[in-house]
């Protein structure tokens, strides 16, 4: 049995799940890239802005999803749904719990 690594539900996770901390790395980079990534993520949770900032990322995932469906690889779209909801679980634990 053959398995087609381009859609994969686990192809998916791992793409949804990587893209978006791409983002906040590439938002941490362009924006404050003199200072240490841990010291920008402590003032984030703190001011309590890694989670809007985490949504923003997630829109990534939005194009991504889009660009797999259009192909028809609908076992990576789900896997980039389920890592969207794995987001947003964070992203809910951050903006009431931390």
């Amino acid at each position: 049995m053959k398995i087609n690594i381009k859609d994969h539900l686990i192809t998916g996770l791992l793409i949804g799940l990587l893209l978006p901390s791409l983002g906040i790395l590439g938002f941490y980079l362009y924006n404050f890239g003199d200072t240490e990534l841990h010291s920008f993520l402590d003032v984030s949770v703190k001011e309590k802005l890694l989670s809007p900032l985490l949504s923003l990322c997630c829109v990534i995932n939005l194009a991504v999803f889009y660009l797999f469906v259009q192909n028809d690889h609908f076992l990576t779209s789900k896997g980039i749904i389920l890592s969207t909801f794995v987001y947003g679980f964070i992203i809910v634990l951050l903006k009431f719990f931390l």
